[in-house]
């Protein structure tokens, strides 16, 4: 008798956990479809939408953002919030900001430009595709496809859009990514200059000077230079770049040698 007590109880017990389990499942089941159901007195529900998706944007939901702003696109080809919740779209994949995600959100972004060229937020959407490259920017001493092509988009950016109120934000991460580019060829032209193949470390650092004269880093580009000339007893060309790099830069780290160096050529 104990034991038929026993596996009755066991039975209920693994009873309950069933039905458990089926009302969860029926629950999240309703949840995900309640963002298809739009309230009885909604007399803009278009606008219900895109509340509810800026919403869960704003909150990082981006999954659920997107089921509203998608039902917007898809069913309401008229309405006035359309091109905002494309996007939305867009937002939604580029916060989210997977390798596939990112790829979406740039699909998004150039559709808005295609059907909407004119509208009021294109500067903004010709931004955010330029970061939909910038965001998979990869390390300096990796191949820098994404950091090309976010400054392409950027460059559309300041050709289409000179008088954008996002203009100073574009210029800063424009900043950034042209800085990856000449990192990546500093790298390399540091890499010739550590092998001794001197011509071709002047080649590169020369190039960098001359296509990014701006680089926040040309400090390093600079005493390098002079450093290679130096070794390629070209002495009086490495003179002023030496010179540059003491009156441009008061707190770099190759300052000081640079004033010594200096000192030895000019006796030189």
């Amino acid at each position: 008798m104990p034991k038929r007590i026993s596996l009755r109880s066991s039975w209920c017990s693994t009873w309950r956990s069933l039905l458990c389990a089926v009302l969860v499942v029926a629950s999240s089941a309703g949840c995900g479809a309640n963002r298809n159901v739009l309230p009885a007195a909604t007399n803009q529900p278009d606008r219900y939408l895109f509340d509810r998706g800026n919403s869960d944007l704003m909150m990082e939901r981006w999954t659920n953002a997107r089921e509203y702003f998608q039902q917007i696109v898809d069913n309401y080809p008229q309405s006035p919030v359309r091109p905002d919740a494309k996007l939305g779209l867009g937002d939604s994949f580029l916060g989210e900001g997977t390798s596939g995600s990112l790829v979406y959100a740039t699909n998004e972004y150039r559709e808005f430009l295609q059907f909407y060229p004119t509208h009021a937020r294109a500067d903004y959407a010709q931004y955010k595709l330029a970061m939909t490259h910038f965001r998979q920017m990869r390390a300096p001493e990796r191949d820098q496809t994404e950091t090309r092509d976010a400054l392409r988009e950027f460059d559309v950016f300041f050709e289409r859009y000179p008088m954008s109120p996002l203009t100073p934000e574009v210029r800063k991460n424009w900043r950034i990514a042209r800085d990856r580019l000449s990192e990546a060829s500093f790298r390399v032209g540091f890499y010739y200059h550590r092998a001794r193949w001197y011509p071709g470390a002047i080649d590169r650092f020369k190039e960098i000077l001359r296509d990014d004269p701006a680089y926040t880093g040309r400090d390093a580009v600079y005493f390098y230079l002079a450093e290679s000339l130096t070794r390629a007893d070209k002495k009086a060309e490495a003179l002023p770049y030496l010179d540059r790099l003491v009156k441009e830069f008061d707190q770099s780290e190759f300052r000081e040698e640079a004033v010594k160096r200096m000192e030895v050529l000019k006796t030189q």
